[in-house]
């Protein structure tokens, strides 16, 4: 995606992307059920995909929930049932990286993502 080879100018890239190029970068990989239904390997995390987390924290790793919402502004996923205690012994949401995700049950409501996916299905290309 970016045209450097310098690690400071990627990241100074990837921080100061617009809101429609970070959407891209939230993506996560399919379960392998789902890359060969779909022909697909990964596709942007959206609220209401049921993800699996694989890699991080031992208390969470292989936990599946659903995604509560997506913070493009800082490319995390924040997920249903994974909090961290705060000092006031309240629960915060724990924001994920979702290259720490595989998608195990996609939200297929929205009918263009259903379209897309039924046309990535036939081996087409988009």
């Amino acid at each position: 995606m970016t045209a450097s080879t310098k690690a400071r100018k990627q990241r100074r890239a990837r921080a100061e992307a617009p809101l429609h190029r970070k959407r891209r970068m939230v993506s996560a990989h399919l379960d392998s059920a789902l890359m060969t239904e779909y022909n697909v390997r990964s596709l942007p995390v959206r609220k209401g995909d049921t993800v699996k987390v694989v890699r991080g924290h031992a208390d969470f790793k292989a936990t599946e929930s659903k995604v509560a919402s997506v913070d493009l502004k800082h490319m995390k996923i924040i997920i249903e049932n994974i909090t961290v205690p705060k000092a006031d012994g309240t629960q915060k949401p724990k924001p994920i990286d979702p290259s720490d995700l595989v998608i195990t049950k996609l939200d297929l409501s929205d009918p263009w993502r259903k379209s897309k996916l039924d046309s990535l299905k036939g081996g087409g290309s988009a």
